[in-house]
């Protein structure tokens, strides 16, 4: 059994260690607010540059498509350039009434084209056809042939794919101004 002089002895040794940790962790957050605002607008130019060279880049292929025919992308400097076939996107208004027709038409897939919730499954609505989306009233978009920028090789892809997506969202937000 610890007296209570020993046990607030051991109180202070911990708090002395956790003040320790505190401060650290403090210092670091200060660094990295720091480094953000020495850095942050060099990286913001960076993104206005490369959004703009993509722009153009975008432009020149779309204006050459006959030049992506076979084959239909090209690796030049670590980016894929060219066009590949659009995934599409499926959409419907009434969910109820897709449903009512899955019912119909596919009622042996019902339960793999319909959640329990009886709303439709989007991801298992794409496995279908043209003609059967058509059918359940969904109707299909974006799947014609869609131009391709890609980096083949960058570990920072996913940072600069949110940076230039918060940059072409603040370039729509001042254009609507």
């Amino acid at each position: 059994m610890f007296t209570l002089s020993e046990i607030e002895a051991l109180t202070k040794d911990f708090s002395d260690a956790r003040n320790v940790l505190v401060e650290r962790v403090q210092n670091l957050n200060d660094e990295i607010e720091a480094a953000k605002r020495r850095l942050l607008p060099g990286i913001k130019k960076a993104v206005a540059a490369v959004s703009q060279k993509r722009s153009f880049l975008h432009s020149a292929v779309e204006d050459s498509a006959d030049l992506f025919v076979k084959p239909r992308t090209v690796v030049f400097h670590g980016i894929k350039v060219g066009f590949q076939k659009g995934k599409g996107a499926i959409e419907w208004d009434d969910d109820a009434q897709v449903v009512k027709l899955i019912r119909k038409h596919f009622p042996d897939q019902f339960d793999t084209l319909v959640k329990t919730t009886e709303k439709p499954v989007k991801g298992a609505l794409e496995n279908l056809s043209v003609q059967e989306l058509k059918w359940l009233g969904v109707s299909v978009s974006e799947t014609g042939d869609q131009v391709v920028i890609k980096a083949t090789d960058s570990s920072v892809d996913k940072l600069v794919k949110a940076l230039l997506k918060a940059e072409e969202a603040e370039t729509v937000g001042e254009e609507k101004c």
